[in-house]
């Protein structure tokens, strides 16, 4: 059993009101490599923040974090192109940082990164691996990705409130200047990927491709990001089971069908509720109040604790005792 935790990022993320995936703009950019290094070492090492929301809601990478350390979880971060270094190991599939999707070409090297994520997913020995990702932006560029195949599902957010419109908005751009129509890439997923896409989704969609060549047991630790790279695998020609675990936070997100777009794509959706409405907590509030929802393997993690039998209040003890970490670093702070 092995995590792969895709990291990388995306210009698109710096459009105002997309993404709540970092205190400001410039802590943003720096997201991805935080949260790499969380979940390998459980702080950060070499980034200069901690990921957190506006309003102080701490990155999903600390769950993830929780159950790694309860699960002795192997984990292995694929550089999907990050903007800033990180201090954890890293694969590299020649992925550079996606730019924005209202741009002609975003992801120029999308068909090359499908191509080395690819090979190096065939050569994964292991039986079964959870794909998960982090990506600052990356519900608007996998929604450019979906309209891009023709696909209807629509995605998530990281916001209480999904600025769907926007991102609708921002895609519909975005076409426009890359002159796909919508649809207009159904069956060529390396246009789609590289005209309204991120090097992340480049990236887990070639893994998939890889991994599932060579009989490995896939699931995408995530939400409607990840749905999106299943869908550009599908176009690819991608026929095998694909499974996908997410949060309860996504699954009963009223803004998108969720269950229904998996099972379009033939995705088998598993749902875990993390219990959050049991503890009064900074690092727990912010999700039952509808932030974040899902993210770095979130998703995931939370349905390898519960199908391990590891009681979930277990899970929740671990994650405030990784975000008082955290607090006790210096790095963080409690929400408000």
């Amino acid at each position: 059993m092995r995590l792969l935790l895709v990291a990388g990022t995306t210009e698109t993320a710096a459009i105002e009101g997309i993404s709540a995936a970092g205190a400001d703009p410039e802590a943003m950019v720096h997201t991805p490599s935080a949260d790499a290094e969380i979940v390998a070492y459980g702080e950060p090492i070499r980034a200069p923040v901690v990921p957190v929301s506006p309003t102080g809601c701490p990155t999903p990478a600390v769950v993830t974090r929780a159950v790694k350390e309860l699960l002795n979880l192997d984990v292995t971060v694929v550089d999907g192109g990050l903007a800033e270094p990180t201090g954890a190991p890293t694969v590299t599939v020649g992925a550079r940082p996606g730019g924005d999707v209202r741009e002609d070409d975003p992801v120029p090297t999308a068909q090359g990164v499908v191509a080395a994520a690819r090979q190096f997913g065939q050569a994964i020995p292991d039986d079964e691996v959870y794909l998960a990702e982090t990506i600052p932006g990356g519900t608007t560029t996998a929604l450019g990705l979906l309209r891009a195949l023709g696909e209807e599902a629509t995605v998530s957010s990281s916001l209480p409130e999904n600025p769907l419109e926007l991102k609708e908005d921002v895609v519909a751009e975005g076409l426009e200047t890359s002159g796909v129509e919508p649809g207009g890439a159904a069956g060529n997923p390396g246009v789609a990927l590289r005209r309204m896409g991120d090097p992340v989704l480049a990236t887990v969609t070639g893994l998939i491709r890889g991994l599932t060549e060579t009989g490995t047991a896939v699931t995408l630790a995530g939400g409607t990001q990840l749905l999106a790279a299943a869908a550009a695998a599908r176009h690819y020609g991608v026929e095998g089971p694909i499974s996908l675990a997410t949060t309860s936070f996504v699954a009963d997100d009223d803004a998108i069908d969720f269950r229904d777009a998996a099972a379009t794509l033939d995705v088998e959706p598993t749902v875990t509720d993390p219990g959050f409405e049991a503890v009064e907590h900074p690092a727990t509030n912010a999700y039952v109040a509808g932030e974040a929802k899902e993210g770095v393997g979130m998703g995931g993690a939370l349905a390898l604790a519960d199908q391990t039998q590891v009681p979930m209040a277990d899970v929740r003890d671990r994650i405030l005792s990784v975000y008082d970490r955290l607090l006790d670093a210096g790095e963080a702070e409690p929400t408000p």
